[in-house]
């Protein structure tokens, strides 16, 4: 659903081993910071129940039970909407990994052992309702459904990249990408329950955003060149955790095509307001490893804003052109 780099189109990435011992150091040293945006996100954050999202009414037994199974007139969904969601899904479903992935990175004890927990059982709830919402409206085809999840499961977790500093930049940048993701494609189903309960998990991606951009700010304090180069080698080579999924490829541009999620949106919603709420372009306190990253950002940047105006002029003539044939 997010777009990568390819080679030509931006500097090679300066890469840096992440010290153990500077991991451990910086772990400590944010660990009050962990407690007290625990300490906020639990004053802000709204607990809701997954079965209240869900249209129970709409649903009928399948064949096992005496029903009839999915067909493909059940839905009425775009196929680019329907895409949107079995992608979210099953990058929702692949939380286990998620989970093994913070815990061995962050630790399992204190402050980020309590937050990772936390941010797992609230993650939890967006694939209990997604999946329930699915299935009951028959929106797409639950076997095919089941099919996938078990085959990207399989392929392991595919989430954040190994250290303190690359995690916290890949999450801050992720959440904020499933939180735009999720809310344009509960617009595009046309359905106001599947609104409602899209924007509900919006809203949980947010907050979880909020959580790791705090985190990523107060390590710029403490470690600037290391939080550069951890955010430009993030942005450079950026992947969402559910790439490995089937069919990932084709399900994106489907979805960039449809306006769902496009490289314009990746740059204006995503990336843009993290860098400008850290002052990346404005600090004055990188040495000359951290300087070199922020060049290096800037030139990605402006070839991704190339690459977004040029997708988006080639989508706006191809849909006029679809246009034009319809209206023959």
């Amino acid at each position: 659903m997010t777009p990568t780099r390819t080679a030509d189109e931006a500097p090679a990435a300066q890469s840096r081993t992440p010290d153990p011992k500077r991991e451990l150091v910086l772990l400590h040293e944010l660990e009050p910071v962990v407690a007290q945006n625990i300490d906020r996100h639990l004053k802000v954050v709204r607990d809701w129940n997954p079965h209240d999202y869900v249209p129970w009414s709409r649903g009928r037994d399948y064949a096992f039970l005496g029903g009839e199974d999915w067909s493909p007139g059940d839905t009425t969904l775009d196929p680019a909407v329907r895409a949107s969601l079995v992608v979210n899904l099953l990058t929702e479903d692949n939380l286990p990994g998620y989970h093994g992935d913070f815990a061995g990175t962050l630790g399992r004890d204190a402050a980020w052992g309590e937050w990772t927990n936390r941010w797992t059982a609230e993650e939890a709830r967006h694939g209990i309702a997604l999946r329930d919402y699915l299935v009951v409206t028959r929106a797409v085809d639950p076997v095919d459904l089941e099919r996938r999840r078990l085959q990207h499961m399989s392929a392991g977790s595919g989430g954040a990249p190994g250290g303190i500093l690359e995690t916290l930049a890949y999450v801050a940048f992720q959440e904020l990408a499933t939180r735009v993701s999720h809310r344009n494609t509960g617009v595009a189903t046309g359905c106001p329950v599947a609104e409602q309960l899209l924007a509900r998990i919006a809203a949980d991606e947010n907050l979880h955003m909020l959580f790791y951009r705090n985190l990523l700010e107060a390590a710029l304090e403490l470690a600037p060149d290391d939080v550069m180069l951890a955010i430009r080698g993030v942005l450079l080579d950026f992947r969402m955790p559910g790439e490995n999924q089937p069919d990932f490829a084709r399900f994106s541009m489907m979805i960039a095509m449809a306006g769902i999620y496009d490289l314009q949106l990746h740059h204006d919603k995503v990336v843009m307001p993290i860098l400008r709420h850290l002052s990346i372009f404005e600090r004055a306190d990188f040495g000359p490893v951290g300087e070199q990253a922020r060049e290096e950002l800037a030139a990605f940047l402006g070839a991704l804003e190339r690459r977004a105006s040029r997708f988006t002029a080639r989508r706006e003539e191809r849909l006029a052109r679809e246009a034009g044939r319809a209206a023959v």
